[in-house]
């Protein structure tokens, strides 16, 4: 096939971006995918032009070099294919930083205008476990420190806070934890979330207890911290049910649904929002704490529960808020999973360590 061919062959907007970039005197290629084209631009080292002893450029025969396929810097003129043997998967990390908004425009799709961003093509580089579970830990005692704190003031200082107050505060602490620390660890902070996306196989199984023991322990660290500071006035951290135990149960399950269905949403799906993911999880946590926290407290987090119960050494009604939000994640979760978009063919489910950036 010739590059006439392959050019025609392309979308319109696929071929301007192709001219653009060649212009510019970019070397780029398409890579054609199952359902899709990619269009990679490839990195241009500047090579030193040697000359002749007769004072003109040597031939490839003559510098000893083997001719290349190369692409003309126009479609429509003979030559070598494209894009031959490049795998993506082959690149290194350092090559791949070359392309950190590279769009993935799907031939099917029936409005060509709306590009998605591919993440599955260019994986992120691995990180140890301990980096992770240091990150986990960090974030999961800020989130609890911060948490729990609001509710600590009102109770020491009146009501100076307010329910608005307290939101903020979870909800906050949870976008900023997210952005800063989800691409390390994937800034799960809650039992719940990871058991959820390890029973989804968006998370490996044999990192979960790994990363429970960092949430509870820096759950239990922050709440001896909160106690430290704010004695004797520790008891107001403690979610207790103002309802029934039935309503609190099932105000903590459909609540924690709601935030599980949301940061699946975010977290494993290429067309719902990436870059705004710690905001649109952080905005649900205030949501859930305006609905719920008159009445059971607005936990959707064992950890938040556990930390300050046994920091106040109060125990009452704790079962609620350690299976309600796991039930609720594993349900809201699978709902997503169940009603996302699909392509043709389904892709098998990949392992996600953090939100999308």
């Amino acid at each position: 096939m010739t590059v006439h061919d392959q050019i025609d062959s392309y979308r319109p907007l696929e071929v301007i971006m192709w001219r653009l970039l060649r212009s510019h005197g970019r070397e780029c290629a398409f890579l054609k995918l199952d359902r899709s084209v990619l269009l990679v631009i490839i990195k241009n080292p500047k090579k030193k032009k040697k000359r002749s002893r007769e004072g003109r450029m040597p031939e490839p025969e003559e510098a000893g070099t083997t001719p290349t396929a190369t692409a003309p810097n126009t479609p429509g003129t003979p030559g070598g294919p494209l894009f031959t043997g490049l795998r993506v998967d082959s690149l290194s990390y350092s090559d791949r930083k070359i392309m950190p908004k590279c769009k993935c425009l799907p031939v099917t799709a029936p409005n060509w205008g709306q590009p998605h961003t591919c993440f599955l093509d260019i994986p992120a580089p691995d990180v140890s476990l301990t980096r992770k579970l240091g990150a986990e830990f960090v974030g999961t005692f800020v989130l609890i420190f911060m948490a729990t704190a609001g509710p600590i003031v009102n109770q020491k200082y009146d009501n100076a806070e307010t329910l608005i107050g307290n939101a903020a505060c979870a909800g906050l602490a949870v976008m900023i934890i997210i952005l800063s620390t989800g691409h390390i660890s994937g800034a799960h902070l809650n039992p719940s979330l990871t058991i959820a996306f390890a029973a989804l196989r968006h998370f490996p199984w044999v990192q979960v207890p790994a990363y429970i023991a960092a949430q509870v322990s820096a759950s239990i660290c922050a709440s001896f911290a909160l106690k430290g500071v704010f004695h004797p006035f520790m008891s107001g951290g403690v979610t207790v049910p103002s309802v029934s135990p039935g309503q609190a149960f099932a105000l903590e399950f459909f609540i924690t649904f709601n935030l599980l269905f949301v940061v699946t949403a975010v977290a494993t799906d290429t067309r719902a929002v990436g870059e705004l993911a710690g905001i649109a999880v952080g905005a649900t946590v205030m949501l859930n704490i305006l609905v719920a926290g008159p009445s059971s407290g607005g936990s959707m987090n064992p950890v938040r529960t556990l930390g300050p119960a046994v920091a106040a050494g109060n125990y009452k009604h704790i079962w609620i808020y350690l299976v309600a939000p796991t039930l609720g994640a594993l349900v809201g979760a699978g709902t997503y999973t169940l009603v996302k978009l699909r392509d043709d063919v389904a892709d098998p489910p990949r392992q996600v360590r953090s939100f999308r950036r």
